[in-house]
């Protein structure tokens, strides 16, 4: 199937019967599987799902400043354990690199945020991007849920995922949410409560238990470690 779907791109994909693992070598995105693909298209099936967006500060290097690595840890984590029981999880890894803006926009405004007067601030988290790159964010999320209809996902139990726009995109598709998943608090690092908590107040997905402290005085109140403590604790410290 990945053969005919890739035009006979990658003939090993034919020629090689010890292949267990394909990555293609190339951009846009790659889909992880955890069970039978075909429960995808059955919706008598427990399904969950995590749409992920490349971090490679995070996903690969550990940076505590926002919280991509453990968001998708979890996803991953969800999606064995609904594998386990009898269900199908996808993970699907997008490689939009800071919000489409690139790497090194993204370190450029992490740069900016913790050099601004005041320190790092939920308040000021969204303005930062856009006096760095003219806008907040470059992702065109409705063609998102594209993979998620090849697959035959008609219906997600369990979406990992507090993104509005992500949840937006797939439910104006036509797929079914019927649970959102937020990441445990305990996940979240140290220095990335400035991100989670001016995405909750920016309109992201906020669990029952947060809906009543989610607002102006959380956002104004929570900041970031300063440039010297990060200094001092070096990049891959938590």
């Amino acid at each position: 199937c990945m053969f005919e779907q890739t035009g006979g791109m990658f003939p090993e994909l034919v020629t090689r019967s010890d292949m267990n693992v394909f990555l293609p070598p190339i951009g846009g995105q790659t889909v992880y599987v955890f069970g039978p693909v075909e429960y995808c298209r059955d919706p008598s099936k427990k399904c969950t799902v995590r749409v992920h967006d490349e971090c490679n500060g995070s996903d690969v290097f550990g940076s505590d400043i926002c919280t991509c690595r453990p968001y998708l840890v979890h996803g991953i984590e969800e999606c064995v354990r609904t594998a386990q029981e009898g269900g199908v999880g996808v993970i699907v890894y997008f490689r939009k690199e800071g919000r489409s803006l690139g790497e090194v926009t993204k370190f450029l405004v992490y740069n900016a945020r913790k050099r601004q007067e005041g320190g790092d601030r939920a308040e000021t988290y969204f303005h930062r991007t856009a006096c760095v790159a003219g806008v907040e964010d470059m992702r065109f999320q409705e063609l998102m849920p594209d993979s998620l209809h090849w697959l035959g996902i008609t219906k997600i139990d369990d979406l990992i995922s507090m993104s509005d726009m992500k949840y937006n995109a797939i439910v104006d598709s036509g797929i079914e949410v019927r649970n959102r998943v937020a990441i445990p608090d305990e996940m979240i690092p140290a220095d990335a409560h400035v991100e989670i908590d001016a995405k909750m107040y920016a309109g992201y997905y906020v669990p029952e238990n947060k809906r009543g402290t989610v607002n102006e005085d959380l956002v104004k109140l929570t900041k970031g470690r300063s440039l010297d403590e990060d200094l001092l604790a070096g990049p891959m410290d938590d």
